[in-house]
């Protein structure tokens, strides 16, 4: 008999959950950003979901947020006209960018020195973060709101969709390259970097395509609308979750259906997989944050198989340390004192 899946439920968000992302491994584990519709961002541990703190300064609903590589620096795309970049160790607002409509998406170079955003007024801007003050580079062609944009082929291209519409651009020359065309909204999209493979969702299709050429390599029919739908690093197998609350599990090179559940009381508006491809997170319209394991019953981050054909939940120690803590991010990732405590508790508990 198939184990049950058991996932962590990530609270502290008073609204939709319409983004999150990962960063890589670093020395302190992987970190995982939400954004929200409650203008209140969320830095998370990645294998646990426990809170590190929250990102105060926008004044509108945030639609976007990444880290960078190593996670010391998250950016935010808002519908207060601004994208901001932050400390992530620290919590300081670093830069705001002034916009001259919503922003949706922020995507960061492997370097961290450039931040890439699009949005509302169907501009993508490229800012050297050495510089802030200076004007950006402006790309143009897109004819409705630019939905998401990201770095690609090495940071030598861009990619960016609009409502129905994907283009490839090139860096140097700031010009496009090429368009794809797809019958409905895009809903969401996700470069994967090993294979150059980029995922867009739309409708109920979640469709693969080379992210050097746009070409198709493959594309599979869900049940219901998809919003949102995530690739395994090692490309073992995909999820996707949408308008039916529903996660869904495929076998990318089959396309077979592994697994389906209710994952939350509400659409499903983003799934991501961690750096390490043990788990994924959906974000809801429901408020949370969910994290399921990828393969069921293995001991990993805060699940403990005690038994065969039993997988339980340790508990979590945030809220222990949010009561503590001021809501502004004021901890240090690298080793507070308190949080040390903590997770020496943790750690003792998961080996006993």
């Amino acid at each position: 008999m198939a184990m049950r899946q058991t996932p962590l439920t990530c609270s502290g968000h008073t609204r939709p959950v319409v983004d999150l992302a990962f960063s890589g491994v670093t020395p302190y584990g992987y970190f995982l950003i939400s954004a929200c519709k409650d203008g209140k961002p969320m830095l998370r541990q990645g294998d646990t979901g426990d809170w590190i703190g929250t990102f105060l300064g926008h004044k509108g609903a945030v639609w976007g947020a990444t880290l960078n590589k190593d996670a010391t620096k998250a950016a935010t795309a808002a519908a207060d006209f601004t994208a901001k970049v932050w400390d992530a160790v620290s919590g300081d607002e670093l830069i705001t960018l002034a916009h001259k409509h919503i922003v949706k998406s922020v995507d960061f170079t492997q370097d961290s020195n450039y931040l890439l955003t699009g949005g509302q007024d169907k501009l993508l801007r490229i800012y050297d973060l050495s510089k802030p003050e200076a004007e950006p580079d402006v790309v143009s062609g897109h004819t409705s709101g630019i939905k998401k944009a990201l770095w690609s082929s090495d940071d030598k291209q861009i990619l960016s969709a609009d409502d129905k519409t994907v283009r490839l651009w090139d860096r140097s020359t700031m010009t496009e390259v090429k368009a794809l065309n797809v019958a409905m909204s895009v809903s969401s999209m996700e470069y994967v970097p090993e294979g150059q493979i980029l995922v867009i969702t739309y409708g109920k299709t979640i469709a693969f395509h080379s992210a050097e050429t746009l070409e198709q390599i493959k594309s599979f029919e869900a049940p219901a609308t998809i919003n949102s739908a995530s690739l395994h690093p090692e490309k073992e197998c995909l999820v996707a979750g949408g308008e039916d609350f529903k996660l869904y599990k495929y076998d990318y090179n089959t396309g077979e259906e592994l697994e389906s559940y209710k994952g939350h009381f509400g659409p499903i508006h983003c799934v991501r997989f961690s750096p390490d491809g043990e788990l994924y997170a959906s974000g809801s319209e429901d408020g949370t944050l969910r994290l399921w394991q990828t393969t069921v019953g293995k001991t990993y981050g805060l699940w403990k198989c005690v038994v065969p054909g039993k997988c339980v939940l340790l508990f979590s120690f945030s809220w222990c340390y949010l009561a503590a803590s001021s809501r502004n991010l004021s901890s240090n990732i690298n080793g507070n004192h308190h949080l040390n405590l903590l997770w020496d508790l943790y750690c003792h508990l998961a080996s006993s």
